[in-house]
């Protein structure tokens, strides 16, 4: 069984690409970065469980009752049942043309942020579990998340369990000071590493800032080369974004271990590009699981997040068969009778 832990938002969306000025009436989804690659996980039949706290009310269980009608098990999810329990919000105003996209957060003092170490016991929650999953999200939340999930790594370091990591930088959440500070000390319990040039250089200072702008291969080979002998991970997958408008993009993405795999390019008019980089790191898991070949891996992953963009909210609802098609060249979008 593949583990993710993280944060599950409200997510509140302006409808027919209004500005949020504009907006009286928000479309409601769920999402968060381990939340979108659990949902994504279970569409392509791995079992997958999501570990958060949520409050104990009707926002809460709706959220519960949403991972699970994707087919996530929502057994260890603390409920949080203080008076003053909330779940975080953020609003998404979808950027068109020339106009880029932007996330405004409302989450201070969540029931996940104000979560203590006694809310979970990780002997216990790691049964089973095969494969562990987070990203830097998690622990730029708030300190008490930083430490629970240090203990969560040890834990599962321990038990021989695969852990996982996108990079995932947030400036509107931490400095990149202490991501660097608390990311490098999660570097030697993580396996395979999600991430792209710009977040590299973020919090590592590794490489470049010129992420979204050009497509250059070469800058990524190096970053990932650089990565992987500074910490040793095993697999650095770097997703590759050419932004053209907020409407195009250009997508690809190779894996480096030693040798590098890079796979196709796909031009995407985009629906909706929050989850891209969760659905990417779902298509390794599920290839990691069906023990595909490294550049059967990176082309799997990179179809499924390729379709993600065409798909509204934060979820990836796209099966095994759908990601296949698109690998195998059947990308023309013909309505299927």
């Amino acid at each position: 069984m593949v583990l993710t832990f993280g944060e599950v938002l409200l997510r509140l969306t302006p409808p027919e690409l209004q500005r949020i000025k504009q907006a009286h009436s928000f479309q409601i989804d769920f999402g968060g970065a381990e939340a979108n690659t659990a949902v994504s996980l279970a569409q392509f039949g791995i079992p997958v469980k999501h570990i958060t706290k949520l409050p104990n009310h009707e926002i809460g269980l709706s959220c519960k009752s949403e991972l699970m009608k994707y087919g996530v098990d929502t057994s260890g999810i603390v409920m949080d049942e203080s008076n003053h329990a909330r779940m975080g919000l953020y609003f998404y105003e979808k950027g068109a043309s020339q106009r880029p996209s932007q996330v405004i957060y409302d989450r201070a003092d969540s029931s996940i942020a104000k979560a203590q170490e006694t809310d979970f016991n990780w002997d216990v929650i790691l049964n089973g579990v095969s494969w562990f999953h987070f990203t830097g999200i998690t622990p730029a939340i708030s300190d008490n998340l930083s430490n629970i999930l240090l203990t969560a790594l040890q834990k599962a370091k321990e038990k021989g369990i695969t852990i996982s990591c996108d990079l995932n930088y947030r400036a509107k959440l931490w400095s990149k000071e202490k991501a660097k500070e608390v990311m490098t000390s999660y570097m030697p319990y993580i396996d395979i590493l999600f991430a792209n040039t710009g977040s590299i250089y973020d919090v590592f200072s590794i490489g470049t800032a010129y992420y979204g702008k050009s497509d250059d291969v070469e800058t990524a080979i190096a970053v990932a080369k650089q990565v992987k002998d500074t910490f040793e991970t095993k697999v650095i997958a770097m997703t590759m974004r050419k932004t053209i408008s907020a409407s195009v993009n250009e997508w690809s993405a190779l894996l480096y271990d030693g040798n590098c795999y890079i796979a196709k390019k796909y031009k995407m008019d985009i629906v909706d590009r929050i989850g891209g980089g969760d659905s990417f790191a779902a298509g390794y898991i599920y290839s990691a699981y069906k023990k595909y070949t490294m550049q059967q891996t990176v082309e799997f992953a990179t179809a499924a997040s390729c379709l993600k963009h065409s798909i509204q909210g934060d979820f990836n609802l796209v099966s095994v068969e759908e990601v296949m098609a698109l690998v195998n060249g059947d990308g023309n979008g013909n309505i299927k009778r």
